[in-house]
């Protein structure tokens, strides 16, 4: 069973994705408290390796208002957990083609906290506004249907 947390909505707009991944996140005990209470914010974050590590950078997660002095720093870098093969591939993907690695999603599964990351191509403008079109598109015809019956 997943719980979703936050969702990054904005990645969908500004990269077009080609394959998803499923990594661990190494969190404190205040702040898995502070993400079961949905104090977790995806946007502006984004994946980087270092030392043949991944990482997760400017993921907000509020401070636990109950925890006490060992509260960790709501905007620190979080170490991703993936197997040596999943980021052996992550790197070859993205010194090759280019790519980014984005987070698209935090949610619980079997009560663990997992993030959805995604290998993402950045989008130009007129795909943006093909995007834009395809989604107005969609409304107007969703609304069409809803008045027709």
């Amino acid at each position: 069973m997943i719980k979703i947390i936050d969702k990054n909505k904005k990645v969908y707009f500004e990269y077009e994705i080609e394959e998803k991944f499923e990594a661990g996140i190494v969190l404190a005990g205040s702040e898995v408290k502070s993400v079961r209470l949905g104090n977790v914010r995806l946007a502006d974050s984004f994946c980087f390796f270092e030392n043949g590590e991944l990482w997760l950078k400017n993921c907000h997660i509020t401070q636990y208002e109950k925890g006490s002095f060992f509260n960790e720093d709501s905007k620190r870098s979080r170490k991703l957990l993936l197997n040596k093969k999943e980021i052996d591939k992550l790197i070859g993907k993205i010194k090759t083609k280019g790519l980014t690695l984005v987070p698209t999603m935090i949610y619980f599964s079997k009560n663990l906290v997992k993030i959805e990351i995604a290998l993402a191509k950045g989008k130009k403008l007129h795909d943006k506004r093909q995007t834009i079109k395809e989604k107005d598109l969609k409304r107007a015809t969703d609304r069409a249907i809803k008045e027709y019956r």
